[in-house]
């Protein structure tokens, strides 16, 4: 039987409606642990452990389709419809008929965006663009705007809150700076906030900010912030936020904010963001951390334990991932809770996928922030994405062992440093109970 086949035959029907990013991880390291001599026990170890995994469970489906071969092709992009969803709103917004939608602006054809003068702490700006005086931008101006001024970068979009990933993209738009322009500021400009269509009604309303700087200039070798219109090679659907939102490479999704319908300049000297109402930290970019995938409940002694999962790459880079398995008969060092004095070791980083996926000729378009000229990442991981890790530990004697996964950041920081508190991002350490047993 083809490989291919006992991958798929192995791992079963449960496993090819999980999201396409536990597919593609589930490719990746097929490869790593055949390489390492325990292919059989580790898919089987996947098949039984993905499926189980509650925290699997709740990222979103996959479409898994054959190619031609009968091989799968999983895609490193999450399709549009695959993402998870947690959008605002009564009623959600994408979920309005499509007459009111057109009404409201939620159309390419009607969209329109006003950006004008913060009101209440005004800045100095030449031109207004407002629907009333008719200079409000519409969605082909805004293209207009593409043809000199696009740009596209890879970017996960995940939840402040959240620990797992909502959905990795390939982000296409136009700079939001390229239309600050064309307001002509002049002075007193130190933040831009903005928000989108709330269902007319200013209790609904979420709005976010960035301080102008972060705007006009791109720190760090960042993408710039932009004004979205393109998903994956497709226009923005609506469950996504379009016509058009605002995606914010560095930072989580309530920075992004959908349906935009309204960006205003301001002399604020703070961040004025809906999200800061509920004690968040709203200036926090992506953090770097590990999860786990698959990872065995129970083993056999001496048996090789495979273990498997992802890394956010957050702001701060990612160098390596490191495991450790300890006794829970041994008693913990105490003053330790980041784990620091864990039997740690080195974790294997996959590679970057061969076929991307879901793009044309599963390639990556020229041009693209963080790839060559022929589509191949400058460097891997990439910064504000997601990347794979897998690991063979040794077989242990039995007892009862807790497992556990951390990342090291480019600065040398181990998960949770530098940023360990809650408000600002996930960045827990998981902890993981296995039991060695016949």
């Amino acid at each position: 039987m083809p490989l291919a086949d006992v991958i798929m035959n192995t791992i079963g029907v449960a496993i090819m409606d999980r999201a396409e990013f536990l597919a593609e991880h589930i490719e990746l390291t097929r490869r790593f642990f055949l390489k390492a001599g325990v292919f059989g026990c580790a898919v089987s170890q996947m098949a039984v452990n993905v499926v189980a995994d509650e925290t699997a469970s709740a990222a979103p489906k996959k479409h898994v389709k054959p190619d031609k071969g009968g091989v799968r092709s999983d895609p490193y992009f999450t399709p549009a419809e695959d993402f998870r969803d947690v959008s605002r709103g009564m009623p959600l917004p994408h979920s309005l008929p499509d007459d009111k939608k057109s009404e409201v602006g939620l159309t390419r054809e009607t969209w329109r965006l006003e950006v004008i003068s913060d009101p209440d702490n005004p800045a100095k700006i030449g031109r207004p663009l407002t629907k009333v005086d008719g200079t409000s931008l519409d969605f082909e101006a805004l293209l207009k705007l593409g043809e000199t001024h696009a740009v596209r970068f890879p970017k996960v979009m995940t939840c402040l809150n959240l620990g797992c990933p909502l959905g990795m993209g390939l982000w296409e738009g136009v700079p939001l700076r390229e239309v600050i322009w064309l307001t002509k500021p002049r002075e007193d400009l130190r933040r831009v906030f903005y928000y989108g269509y709330h269902n007319d009604d200013a209790t609904q309303m979420f709005r976010s900010s960035l301080p102008i700087g972060r705007v006009l200039e791109d720190l760090f070798d960042l993408p710039p912030v932009i004004l979205c219109y393109k998903l994956n090679g497709e226009w923005l659907n609506s469950e996504r936020g379009g016509p058009v939102r605002v995606v914010v490479p560095e930072a989580y999704g309530f920075k992004s904010i959908k349906w935009l319908t309204h960006v205003v300049l301001t002399n604020l000297a703070h961040a004025n963001d809906t999200y800061a109402e509920q004690n968040n930290d709203v200036d926090s970019p992506l953090k770097t951390f590990a999860a786990t995938i698959s990872v065995p409940k129970e083993v056999k002694p001496g048996e090789a334990i495979t273990v498997s999962g992802y890394a956010q790459v957050g702001i701060s880079g990612l160098s390596k991932v490191q495991v450790s398995m300890e006794s829970n008969a041994t008693e913990r060092p105490k003053n330790d809770p980041y784990f620091t004095m864990a039997p740690w070791i080195d974790a294997e980083l996959l590679p970057a996928p061969r076929q991307w996926g879901l793009l044309s000729n599963g390639g990556i378009p020229q041009q693209t922030h963080g790839f060559d000229a022929v589509g191949v990442p400058q460097n891997w991981p990439l910064r504000l994405t997601n990347a794979h890790w897998a690991a063979v530990m040794p077989g242990l004697p039995a007892g009862e062992y807790t497992f556990r996964c951390r990342t090291i950041d480019e600065q040398g920081h181990a998960q949770p440093m530098p940023r360990p508190f809650r408000k600002s991002g996930h960045a827990a350490i998981e902890s993981i109970g296995i039991l060695v047993a016949d």
